[in-house]
């Protein structure tokens, strides 16, 4: 039974990978659950009786302040950390960690300035998986050639290393990286967050229009109300490891679901002059 399943998730076999693009982009269907999932570090509960459903080809935005739980929440998903108390399941397969090795091929994963080895050019990081995978160098050479389209990352840059990329440079390897072997899901914690504010407008407007083009399942977490209304259909805004509310740009400005989610609009509107405030005492 194992074997069958996971035959199913092997992304390497493009008609089971086409199979499952196919089940998981129904209307209705579910990419990623999360029910009633907690972690404990140190006898700190970061996440805390976290329940969530991600659709299939959308982009969800984890938001809020700094020890909120949205980073974790985004390493359970991705299988680096176990959670003490729930289920994960993911493309319809519950993460464990025997399976989250082979689940882990379903996601591509992009952190905060890249998280690359500084020790191989920029190619050798993209195709790192690839070899890995034992992929042909035809094979490597052509999915390389199609990110550096999608990307629009310079080819004379490949054979630099990490240390002689700009900011942007670097998350664009870190990008390519993470869609090298084509997953579903893309997950990306605060990508953009190291960067100078024009660097990172110019990956905002790239990375959107990434996301309009390969329709994957993103989920991405940042500190930013704003840049979370810029990509995602949904926003799940935490606070103390639990979702303080969910939905659109819109729900959080005109109706927010209690005093947390008014205040944190607010200071984030003062840093954006254009962005609407709910009203005063709004719950």
């Amino acid at each position: 039974m194992t074997s069958r399943i996971f035959a199913v998730a092997d992304p390497w076999n493009h008609a089971r990978a086409r199979h499952l693009s196919d089940v998981t982009r129904r209307r209705g269907a579910v990419m990623i659950r999360l029910e009633h999932v907690s972690k404990c570090f140190g006898g700190a509960r970061v996440v805390d009786d976290v329940t969530l459903t991600i659709e299939p080809a959308r982009t969800t935005a984890l938001i809020g302040p700094s020890g909120s739980g949205k980073s974790t929440l985004l390493a359970m998903i991705v299988g680096l950390v176990t959670p003490d108390e729930g289920e994960i399941e993911v493309a319809r397969h519950l993460l464990t960690p025997l399976s989250a090795a082979k689940l882990r091929s379903l996601m591509g994963y992009v952190i905060q300035e890249g998280g690359l080895f500084p020790h191989l050019t920029a190619r050798r990081n993209i195709e790192l998986m690839a070899r890995e995978m034992r992929w042909p160098a035809e094979r490597r050479t052509a999915r390389l050639e199609e990110l550096l389209r999608l990307t629009r990352f310079p080819a004379e840059a490949l054979d630099r290393f990490p240390a002689e990329l700009s900011g942007g440079q670097r998350q664009r390897v870190a990008l390519m990286r993470a869609l090298m072997l084509d997953p579903e899901i893309l997950l990306m914690d605060e990508p953009l967050g190291a960067l100078d504010p024009l660097i990172r407008a110019d990956l905002q407007d790239d990375l959107a229009a990434i996301f309009a083009r390969l329709r994957k399942t993103v989920v991405i977490v940042t500190h930013d109300l704003a840049e979370a209304g810029f990509f995602a259909e949904q926003i799940v805004l935490m606070n103390h490891g639990r979702i303080a509310q969910q939905g659109r740009f819109a729900d959080f400005v005109e109706r927010p679901a209690e005093e947390f989610v008014t205040r944190f609009v607010r200071a984030s509107a003062r840093r954006l002059a254009d962005l609407p405030l709910p009203p005063e005492g709004a719950r």
